[in-house]
């Protein structure tokens, strides 16, 4: 039984805790009546709508913090395009990358509490986990993770196509994952550094990574709109739906991408209210009111600079981009004379930027439920122009400049891609031979079939239609509304087949990884169901040149032939009359029918073809 003393103090902590609330509250009310005087923002929202209307975004919303206050917090556009439902502040967005910087505070959490050394292996934390070699396993640290300097490209194929809600399962895919340079050797943006991360903080505590988040940032900052998944998005009022410009620049709706187990790396929504409580901690040392949320000494180390992201001296065009580095899961740059920390966020129809400005105790949040929009970028900037008093860009204007000349440099990849198609070529095999079961053991695993003459697959959901493009090269095609979209011909991802020395089509391979060599799928193919009613026609003795080859039934329905002195080999059936050997790739059986009887057996193989006639039993 709890004494009364401690019953009182309860009391006297929640009085307190319901008049810091009152205070919180009352300082957002008049802050938002402060934004409405503030002299630095005057002409700030004309700006906004005019970067609103040149990019087409269905809507998007901006905050602003300084010091311990939000400044300024509105939404523009639409939440629902469709049904003209506003934006506001308190609108939920997908904060895509900008999650980062909530796993990796996790684990400063944990090395406060001594739970952990960035110096240590990430192994010592996820014993199952291993890289592509030795070299890694051995080298590896767990701020390799956070300021991706493992060696690894980005493999987001692997997640983003062949999802899974099992962070152990994509986990164990990274041990294939093919690096492009050395550990340490140069910085390249990982998203599994970042899943690797969030598992470690779930061994150490025994709680989700999800848990995690909302017991240690959303609960005692307030975040009371966040979700760290997209189901709490999708059951949650005034949530943002998504959109993407269609190739006519027309808004067209998205649906939610759910990025399952590798929540860690991307899977917050939020609003700019939320943010800004999150903007808020990291520009006064990690605290938030008088709550010490983040350690003060891994704020500044996380917004110092851990890894060079890219070198080299200032530009003629970009003369105040004075640097490019990686702290913990914030990129470090110059902006115009002023230390700028942000990070960026993209996932299917939303887009965002959370940027801080330490020296000047300033956080901007801009969300925008755009695809791959560069409106957090623009408002972004727009903001910190008028906050930092320093000469205005014309953000809007420079915008459409850029995409002009974007649009050019398309045409002109266009016409490349059209001269690198090879004319009046066919595939090597028929339609049927390509079929089967695909796999990378880094990536995931696919189907091909053939469905009226045609060659489909499927990834994460979505049926694609192989289109032939030359030679063993096909696209992949979307089928939108169960059309095939024809617009996509000539510019869509790409994939080849290969051939063994069999003659079978044995991978296929496709440039999704640009920094390693195509990532090769092997084939495994299409197997048929034969009783063993049917495989009995094929049982008996074999005549080859003098050697007695057999074929037999085991297992009830599993058809095996035995060559003396070799083992026993089981046979897979792929068609009629036709076998693929079980372990020994390239190696096929053929039994050839004559007069409704089977008479002989076809081994075809790397170094030849062989034929044995079936002996007459006596």
């Amino acid at each position: 039984m709890k004494s009364k003393h401690f019953l009182l103090s309860q009391i006297s902590k929640n009085q307190k805790r319901i008049n810091y609330i009152l205070i919180i509250a009352l300082t957002l009310v008049s802050t938002l009546v402060f934004s409405q005087t503030d002299k630095r923002l005057k002409g700030i929202e004309k700006q906004f709508n005019s970067v609103l209307e040149s990019t087409k975004a269905p809507g998007f919303a901006v905050a602003i913090v300084e010091g311990d206050k939000i400044i300024y917090a509105k939404g523009f556009g639409y939440a629902d395009y469709e049904n003209k439902v506003p934006v506001d502040a308190n609108t939920l967005f997908a904060i895509g990358s900008s999650t980062k910087a909530f796993t990796s505070a996790l684990l400063g959490l944990h090395r406060e509490d001594g739970k952990l050394s960035f110096d240590d292996s990430p192994r010592k934390y996820i014993p199952e986990l291993e890289f592509f070699n030795n070299d890694m396993n051995n080298q590896i640290i767990i701020k390799d993770l956070m300021r991706h300097s493992t060696g690894l490209p980005r493999h987001d194929g692997s997640w983003y196509f062949f999802p899974h809600k099992s962070k152990d399962t994509l986990i164990a895919r990274i041990k294939y994952q093919e690096p492009f340079t050395g550990v340490r050797q140069q910085w390249y943006y990982n998203n599994f550094g970042f899943l690797a991360q969030g598992v470690i903080t779930e061994k150490i505590t025994g709680k989700s990574w999800e848990e995690n988040i909302e017991e240690h940032f959303f609960k005692p900052l307030g975040m009371n709109r966040s979700k760290t998944m997209i189901e709490g998005m999708k059951t949650s009022s005034n949530a943002a739906f998504g959109y993407e410009l269609d190739e006519n620049q027309n808004i067209k709706k998205m649906d939610y991408y759910d990025i399952s187990g590798m929540s860690p790396a991307g899977s917050i929504n939020s609003s700019v209210n939320d943010m800004s409580k999150w903007l808020i901690t990291w520009i006064n040392d990690g605290k938030y009111g008088e709550e010490q949320i983040i350690p003060e000494n891994y704020i500044k180390e996380a917004m110092s600079s851990q890894m060079v992201v890219s070198g080299g001296i200032p530009s003629k065009e970009l003369p105040n981009v004075q640097f490019a580095n990686y702290g913990y899961g914030w990129l470090l740059h110059s902006y115009k004379g002023h230390y700028m920390v942000e990070h960026g966020g993209n996932i299917d129809g939303f887009s965002a930027n959370v940027a801080l400005y330490p020296s000047d105790s300033l956080g901007i949040v801009v969300l925008t439920n755009q695809n791959g929009s560069a409106v957090p970028r623009l408002i972004r900037n727009i903001a910190a122009d008028h906050m930092l008093n320093v000469d205005k860009t014309e953000w809007a204007k420079k915008h459409k400049e850029d995409v002009e000349k974007a649009l050019e440099a398309m045409e002109k990849a266009k016409e490349t891609s059209e001269i690198s198609n090879v004319k009046n070529t066919r595939p090597s095999h028929t339609k049927l031979d390509y079929t089967g079961s695909y796999e990378n053991k880094g990536y995931g695993k696919f189907d091909i079939i053939v469905e009226n003459d045609t060659l489909f697959t499927e990834f994460n959901g979505d049926r694609l239609y192989l289109h032939h493009f030359h030679y063993d090269t096909f696209e992949l095609i979307d089928i939108i509304d169960k059309k095939i979209d024809t617009s996509a011909i000539g510019k869509s991802l790409k994939v080849t087949f290969t051939t063994n020395v069999a003659g079978d089509i044995d991978y296929l391979k496709t440039d999704i990884e640009p920094m390693t060599d195509p990532i090769a799928f092997k084939r495994t193919p299409n197997t048929l169901d034969v009783d063993a009613k049917t495989l009995e026609q094929y049982v008996g003795k074999y005549d080859l040149m003098g050697t007695e080859i057999k074929a037999y039934i085991k297992d009830e329905n599993v058809l095996y032939v035995f060559v003396p002195n070799q083992p026993e080999y089981e046979l897979i059936p792929t068609a009629l009359h036709k076998f693929n050997f079980k372990v020994l790739e390239g190696f096929k059986i053929e039994f050839i029918e004559t007069d409704g009887k089977i008479n002989q057996i076809k081994f075809i193989q790397p170094n030849g073809t062989f034929v044995a006639k079936r002996k007459i039993e006596n």
